[in-house]
């Protein structure tokens, strides 16, 4: 096959290409995002046939890097990486799940959710980070000096940067808005031994610290800025379609907060329409808590995107008020004819309590996801009939705490009907049957 060229390019067009090897992955001429760059036209010399072949022979094997779902794609991945390169945790492959009783729930008879919580750290943000600390490999194994890599999170960031960077024997920095994560996600970083900072202000004071702090000292910022992460992420759109038999869904729904994880996905599944592996795209649905809504405001007023300052929301990763992938996502939802909707707490609390009664272990986030399909087919845009994909970002032991004080709690009388209290009853075989038989019948 014709050896395959990747390198950055600046998002808004300034001329000329630059490596991989960036330290400082924004654009040297003017400061912008980057996009990473395949040589499109030699991915080309091999069919959409031969690459879906080539992918299903993989997902078979259990040989390592191919047991990634990351590195079993390598080739639109990073193709100048060697195997010693690659910082996996076997990311990838997780369960593609039909949903059929919630599904008519929701209104929709043909749903599945796409369980990312079942990655490494819980989260799809293995899916990028394993591409991300992959490159840092290879530039320290080239002799570049790089002491340490550093993000600003809500969370999941955070987990999947300590996991990594652990992996592969090296310092992790986490910037953390303090008193704003779950004590499931703190407790990630400080098991791995990242350095935990922990910030008086909110998600985007943090970016613009950490984005400061690393310019100013070497450090690799490992945000979804840096577009590293996007390429990763973008194989779980190749994981939809094979596991649905190369066939696209008619929507795909998912939760934003810096939206990274949209522009990967939509550029996922273009990729696979432009190589012929699958004929269509899907329609994409941005999901977000409406305390923190940028994105859903900005497509109720022609896509024109003002930053907020976002509100409190149990959705924390969501708690982004100027992302930093707006108008890389926004290009994307245009192109594809997507959608935004936003969900109240109450309304999220309602779509993660009936997921969890279906059987799932469902985060917020997912809530948010799952109160947009909802509010999306009320309105009639989603279709009963239409095939659909939710893709579920985190696992729901996240926010264990969150999710037991719900239940444990009196709570306001809309909610009675949710909670699951445990029942408090002497150790009597009476009193037993006295407490439960009337609940089964």
């Amino acid at each position: 096959m014709t050896a395959l060229r990747v390198f950055f390019r600046c998002f808004d067009g300034c001329p000329g290409e630059w490596p991989l090897s960036l330290i400082d992955t924004r654009c040297p001429r003017c400061g912008g995002l980057l996009d990473v760059q395949h040589d499109e036209a030699a991915l080309t010399h091999r069919s959409g046939a031969k690459w879906r072949e080539l992918f299903d022979a993989r997902r078979l094997s259990s040989n390592w890097p191919m047991s990634s779902g990351v590195w079993s794609k390598r080739e639109w991945v990073n193709p100048e990486l060697a195997d010693e390169d690659l910082i996996s945790l076997g990311e990838g492959w997780t369960p593609l799940v039909p949903m059929p009783t919630l599904g008519q729930e929701l209104g929709i008879r043909n749903l599945w959710v796409k369980q990312c919580g079942h990655n490494p750290t819980g989260s799809f943000k293995d899916l990028g980070m394993t591409g991300l600390l992959s490159q840092v490999a290879r530039l320290r194994r080239l002799g570049a000096h790089i002491p340490a890599v550093a993000c600003a999170s809500t969370g999941d960031t955070s987990a999947a940067l300590a996991a990594y960077c652990a992996r592969a024997q090296l310092q992790s920095i986490v910037f953390l808005p303090a008193g704003k994560l779950s004590d499931e996600q703190l407790t990630q970083p400080l098991c791995n031994h990242a350095q935990t900072v922990a910030i008086d202000s909110d998600f985007d004071g943090c970016m613009a610290l950490v984005a400061a702090f690393c310019s100013r000292h070497g450090i690799y910022l490992a945000n979804s800025m840096n577009p590293l992460r996007i390429e990763g992420q973008k194989t779980l759109s190749v994981e939809i379609t094979q596991q649905l038999g190369w066939q696209v869904p008619d929507w795909v729904i998912v939760p934003g907060g810096n939206l990274g994880h949209v522009t990967a996905l939509a550029r996922g599944f273009a990729l696979q329409k432009k190589l012929g592996l699958v004929d269509k795209e899907p329609r994409l649905l941005v999901a977000q808590a409406a305390q923190a809504a940028p994105l859903h405001r900005a497509y109720l007023n022609d896509w024109r995107f003002e930053k907020t300052v976002a509100g409190p929301t149990q959705a924390t990763a969501m708690a982004i008020g100027n992302p930093v992938n707006v108008r890389k996502a926004i290009a994307e939802l245009q192109r594809v004819d997507g959608a935004v909707e936003s969900a109240s707490e109450d309304e999220i609390t309602l779509a993660w309590t009936a997921g969890d009664r279906h059987g799932l272990q469902t985060d917020p986030h997912t809530g948010v996801a799952l109160a947009a399909l909802r509010k999306q087919v009320e309105a009639g845009r989603i279709l009963p009939s239409q095939q659909v994909v939710v893709v579920s970002t985190a696992h729901g032991l996240k926010f264990g705490t969150l999710k037991r004080a719900f239940h444990l709690s009196p709570g306001s009388d809309t909610q009675t009907a949710l909670r699951n209290p445990p029942l408090r009853v002497p150790a009597h075989l009476p009193a037993i049957e006295d407490a439960l038989l009337p609940k089964l019948r």
